[in-house]
């Protein structure tokens, strides 16, 4: 993102602060920012801060003394790609689905056109409150990109939902909205995700703490970017991304009969899902009883999704990952070569806080060329903005 031209609105709360620092993180990347604050906020942050980091002028008063900047708050409507208010008070949701203009901010919300996010903060009984979120349901159904407040310690000195989201996150909802006009436009991309089930008995079965979230994170990427996104899912409690077309799956098997069903007519497939290797020989029609002698259990090898796959590529791009905890790049590479990936993205779960069911990763991306690029601890949202971006790269080539 560089380059865009962000109106930024603040309201009255005590994570004003931390949309200064918004300021000097949309600026460092090269877009300009102006700033619209409430009365209420300017009782935290002075708009001299604002100014100071922005490089505009601060529009607060909306019948305030005359200055140079007054004429262009007529035209500010008009002037910024986006307008993303953080934080966002309950009183400025309300007003904004209510269709409320009283001050500088509301009046300036109902004349904008472009795209608008807001990033409730706000005290978790507030935020939950039944007319709050019907609010904010509303103005989603218009199209209004909500980033959700966090769950955390608040200023009111208890523990709950309505913290302000991470700056991270906020950036990163706004880079989104740019990168959707761009790269993956037309783009069909195929992706497995989550774990598998090898049923022993119709209530037993053999998988993986695999919890889906690295597939299903790209998926929703993927979608914004304008791709073409069909998700088949092994068993996973994850809600599917808006606009991706969802194939559930129970067994390996049956993940192979679907991938190959959409293979066909795919530019791109990535391969995230952690597939069981082996299944029992046979399931048994009954639950098997404790008392009944279990001493093995005969298994015999699934079929490898994205070996097979790989033989039948032609022109089309794989990405495989992988979940190692020894000979980390050394196993990864000859997965690559075998499977026939244009990219594989290898985890070393035996890290803490980096596998299956965290929200992060650290992991280490090895082209075909053998390159080597290892990333530093990142949330998978990330992770998949970067292999995106490496798919682009390989679109190009191709």
């Amino acid at each position: 993102m560089k380059g865009k031209k962000i109106i930024l609105g603040v309201t009255g709360g005590i994570a004003v602060y931390k949309s200064l620092e918004l300021v000097r993180r949309f600026k460092k990347m090269g877009n300009e920012v102006k700033v619209v604050m409430t009365k209420a906020a300017t009782e935290f942050v002075t708009p001299l801060s604002f100014e100071t980091l922005s490089g505009n002028s601060v529009y607060y008063n909306l019948f305030g003394e005359v200055k140079s900047w007054e004429m262009e708050h007529i035209t500010m409507a008009s002037w910024g790609d986006v307008l993303l208010i953080a934080p966002a008070t309950a009183n400025i949701i309300g007003k904004y689905a209510n269709g409320i203009s009283d001050d500088a901010l509301s009046t300036l919300l109902l004349s904008f056109k472009g795209q608008v996010f807001i990033a409730p903060a706000m005290n978790e009984n507030m935020y939950l409150n039944p007319v709050v979120q019907e609010n904010i349901k509303r103005l989603k159904k218009k199209g209004v990109r909500f980033v959700e407040p966090e769950k955390g310690a608040l200023a009111c000195g208890t523990e709950g939902m309505g913290r302000l989201a991470d700056l991270k996150i906020i950036e990163m909802a706004v880079d989104d909205y740019f990168k959707e006009q761009e790269n993956l436009r037309g783009i069909k991309i195929l992706i497995n995700a989550g774990p598998t089930r090898e049923f022993i008995d119709p209530t037993r079965f053999i998988s993986n703490p695999s919890s889906g979230k690295m597939g299903y994170a790209i998926a929703e990427k993927a979608i914004s970017r304008g791709a073409d996104v069909v998700l088949i899912s092994g068993p996973t409690n994850l809600v599917t991304p808006d606009g991706v077309k969802l194939k559930k799956v129970i067994s390996a098997q049956e993940m192979f009969k679907v991938m190959k069903k959409y293979h066909k007519n795919s530019d791109v497939v990535i391969f995230t899902a952690a597939v069981s290797d082996f299944r029992p020989i046979s399931v048994a029609k009954e639950k098997i009883k404790k008392e009944e002698s279990l001493d093995s259990i005969n298994l015999v090898r699934n079929s490898d999704i994205a070996e097979e796959l790989g033989k039948e590529k032609g022109k089309k791009i794989h990405i495989g990952f992988a979940a190692e905890t020894e000979n980390i790049i050394e196993n990864a590479k000859k997965k690559l070569k075998k499977k026939n990936f244009d990219l594989i993205v290898v985890n070393d779960v035996t890290v803490k806080g980096s596998g299956f069911e965290s929200d992060e990763n650290i992991v280490t991306l090895i082209s075909k060329k053998g390159e080597i690029i290892e990333l530093g601890k990142m949330r998978k949202l990330e992770i998949a903005d970067v292999v995106l971006d490496r798919i682009k790269e390989l679109i190009a080539k191709n």
